[in-house]
């Protein structure tokens, strides 16, 4: 049987079929044994349920009902919360050794990232470069130091332009 006909024997049970309909399904239940079957299933069912439905009456409204069970859940709860965890050592170093590193290996990256920048980590490479005005530079990159020495005004001038009560 599939499951529209249940559908249809559930919907004469309940007496919500038209009349028309009631007359077909109760041809159909005289002469199909397992639709008359099912019916008497349901028929039991229903009174099972219906009966026992009836025979329940609590003592008290449902409010007051529902407030004892949700007082019983309380109160099987902890009233205190879980005890803190013992004091680490291990992982109080742990917590530190964690961002400790971090900061170790970025500035290594740094350190590495600024040789490379500076002549390739060359210690004691010095450059000395002359241009045409006169001024020397001197950059020494182990110590990351530049000079820059500027030869302007020229010593003659400055003795011409330097009034006498002063030293050179």
């Amino acid at each position: 049987m599939n499951y529209e006909a249940q559908l249809k024997l559930q919907s004469f049970l309940d007496g919500e079929l038209p009349e028309n309909d009631a007359r077909e399904v109760a041809a159909w239940i005289a002469r199909d044994k397992q639709a008359a079957g099912l019916l008497a299933e349901l028929r039991h069912t229903r009174e099972a349920v219906t009966g026992y439905e009836e025979g329940i009456r609590l003592p008290e409204s449902r409010e007051f009902y529902w407030s004892k069970i949700q007082r019983e859940i309380d109160r099987a709860r902890p009233a205190t919360a879980p005890a803190a965890p013992a004091f680490s050592l291990w992982a109080y170093l742990r917590r530190l050794a964690v961002p400790a590193t971090a900061l170790a290996l970025i500035a290594i990256a740094g350190l590495v990232a600024n040789r490379g920048v500076h002549g390739g980590g060359a210690v004691g490479v010095t450059e000395i470069s002359v241009s045409d005005t006169e001024a020397l530079t001197y950059r020494d990159f182990s110590a990351d130091t530049t000079l820059v020495w500027l030869s302007y005004p020229a010593d003659n001038e400055v003795a011409q332009n330097t009034p006498s009560d002063t030293l050179p």
